[in-house]
């Protein structure tokens, strides 16, 4: 695995820059995000890699620190995000930015990004928040996240398929004090409607 390319910048374009290593351009994919860091053409940049290998293909992605390669690889690992919509969901901020929006549940900032939609960014939320707020406690990069029994009863309806939207719907007027009740009722409330 080549885990780090360091380098004189020979190209520098909007999605990718090319990096000579020992008289060799190694082409690395980059998010925006990633871009802001690279130096001009000519200069030395040190990036964090990953490599992608497919039957078609060997691709090099560029990331200007660990955080982001990691959360660049939590976010291929959700099902129907393919790594160029990884790197779209990394141009549209910070990682700690992005983390953030993943523990607070905030679908409308990861379906603004071009190419993800509203199952995506659901499904986005739904895989990572876990992964997110485990990663809290290990590391430098604090996201909480409430234990509100409706949040999490709407979390557990949506794990079970309902979109984000339709969760809340069910939960509007249910009673309950814990996830299981407000859940529970959720799911008569679906079967008579």
């Amino acid at each position: 695995m080549i885990a780090l390319v360091r380098g004189e910048v020979a190209v520098r374009r909007a999605d990718h820059v090319v990096v000579l290593c020992g008289g060799v351009g190694l082409r690395l994919a980059v998010s925006a995000e990633t871009l802001r860091h690279v130096p001009a053409v000519g200069r030395t940049v040190a990036l964090h890699s990953h490599l992608v290998v497919r039957d078609d293909a060997l691709t090099l992605f560029g990331f200007a620190t660990e955080e982001e390669r990691d959360l660049f690889l939590a976010l291929i690992g959700v099902q129907s995000v393919g790594p160029k919509v990884a790197l779209a969901v990394l141009g549209g901020g910070t990682p700690r930015e992005l983390l953030a929006a993943v523990a607070a549940g905030d679908v409308a900032r990861l379906q603004a990004v071009p190419g993800i939609g509203k199952r995506t960014a659901e499904r986005i939320v739904v895989e990572l928040r876990e992964k997110v707020a485990a990663a809290a406690g290990a590391g430098d990069i604090v996201v909480t996240r409430a234990d509100d029994p409706r949040r999490l009863a709407r979390d557990g309806l949506v794990e079970l398929g309902f979109t984000a939207v339709e969760a809340e719907e069910l939960l509007r007027d249910a009673p309950g004090d814990t996830p299981e009740a407000l859940i529970a009722h959720a799911l008569r409330a679906a079967r008579t409607s």
